[in-house]
């Protein structure tokens, strides 16, 4: 007959709770940790001063885990933009592609959505940091205008077609147009973080986004 202890062991080991062990779960979770992780450190150091044992050490894994799933810096790099940014664009894509108000309304919205997104969050580093080492990183500054850039400059050329073609719009140079459109974000993204603290009107993002649509619209618009 078991004894008094064992009965009481027993019924702790039939009482606890089968939870799944938490290894399992970080396992599953670790490149999402990882990317988390690179986009901090590549917003505080740049991607040229970045060393893996950072993202490593701020991530809470060690570097040979990353290697388990990146196989370089420039590996990580990319996987953070098409997990980051390029969503972004998707996005952009999908509610063009269902809206059913004028090519005004569409293109205001897309400036919006793109600030409220990646101007207003973490992600903007991702374009300053672009900008400031694609001369040093050729092969990345490829990689991000041909995913990033040049979808996007797609996307607004849409845009501004369907314009066109509804008579919203005068006829123009798409190619340049569609630059001109996007090129005032870049240079909120920028100047907000580099330039706010220097500008003694301060930096009013919503008072520039609203001037930025208004003159464009305006400065397209169909006479």
């Amino acid at each position: 007959m078991p004894s008094s202890v064992t009965r009481k062991r027993r019924t702790v080991r039939r009482l606890r709770p089968r939870l799944r062990p938490r290894w399992r779960r970080r396992k599953d979770a670790r490149p999402e940790e990882i990317i988390s992780a690179a986009l901090e450190v590549f917003a505080d150091r740049g991607f040229a001063a970045t060393k893996l044992e950072d993202i490593a050490r701020r991530a809470g894994v060690t570097k040979g885990t990353i290697y388990l799933y990146f196989e370089n810096k420039e590996a990580l790099f990319k996987a953070l933009v098409r997990q980051t940014i390029v969503p972004v664009i998707a996005q952009g894509e999908v509610t063009a592609q269902s809206f059913t108000g004028s090519a005004r309304d569409l293109f205001e919205r897309l400036v919006r959505e793109y600030w409220r997104l990646v101007g207003e969050t973490s992600l903007s580093s991702i374009p300053r940091l672009m900008i400031a080492e694609a001369g040093n990183f050729p092969e990345l500054a490829r990689f991000y205008y041909e995913e990033v850039v040049t979808r996007g400059h797609r996307l607004m050329a849409g845009v501004l077609e369907r314009g066109i073609k509804a008579g919203e719009f005068r006829p123009v140079n798409l190619a340049v147009a569609t630059k001109l459109a996007m090129s005032p974000l870049m240079h909120a993204v920028v100047a907000r973080k580099a330039f706010s603290a220097c500008m003694p009107e301060g930096f009013d993002v919503a008072s520039y986004l609203d001037t930025h649509i208004d003159l464009y619209l305006h400065g397209i618009a169909k006479k």
